[in-house]
């Protein structure tokens, strides 16, 4: 699966309209998931940690569209219309399709139901994205290194590695034993719909 990440994203930058629509992909990807965290807040409890990570997705969703302005302009990708991204409808559907399997798991696998469900959908679905997340960014800034590019996502890189920790203690102190089992099954459920987002890329690629 890293070998065909490898040759989307070597063959994206090296066209500059590809480069920034890809940027704006992944913007609008991690806005998603900002957008999702604060949708998931209790009305009253919500945590430092909570809030550090809706704050800290949406800032690497304004950062990617920031980093737009050094391939494109940036005055094109004010938005994320279909036009603007790769492969918009799987785009955009990849982070919603996770949210909704992993609910259905927590409600009739785990027996979760109200903030219970609510948290541990917040919890399962962060925790892959961070895994996935944790493998994308640093092959792509390989690639970016490797083709002496301007855009840089070494920050994001950091930050990403941060929230996994975090996630991981999160994780083990509400799911307790089981855990590491719902864990897999959350890298599981990720995986299968990464790989069709890559595909698609990849057909969508070899059409243009």
């Amino acid at each position: 699966m890293n070998d065909k990440l490898k040759k989307i994203i070597s063959t994206v930058i090296k066209n500059d309209k590809q480069h920034a629509r890809w940027l704006n992909t992944l913007s609008m990807m991690e806005n998603t998931g900002a957008r999702k965290i604060s949708a998931s807040e209790h009305k009253n409890h919500v945590t430092l940690m909570i809030l550090k990570h809706a704050a800290e997705e949406a800032r690497h969703a304004f950062y990617l569209k920031k980093q737009i302005s050094k391939v494109a302009q940036i005055n094109q990708f004010n938005n994320y219309s279909p036009a603007t991204l790769l492969s918009p409808l799987t785009s955009l559907q990849y982070l919603n399709r996770l949210d909704v399997e992993l609910c259905r798991y927590l409600k009739n696998d785990l027996k979760k139901s109200g903030r219970d469900l609510v948290y541990g959908a917040y919890l399962l679905v962060t925790y892959a994205i961070e895994v996935r997340a944790g493998e994308l960014y640093p092959i792509y800034q390989e690639i970016l290194d490797a083709n002496h590019s301007k855009v840089n996502v070494k920050s994001i890189i950091a930050e990403e590695e941060t929230h996994l920790e975090e996630m991981l203690h999160q994780m083990k102190s509400f799911f307790g034993d089981t855990w590491n089992e719902a864990a897999q099954y959350s890298e599981n459920v990720e995986r299968k719909y990464f790989e069709e987002w890559l595909d698609k890329l990849t057909n969508d690629q070899l059409t243009k």
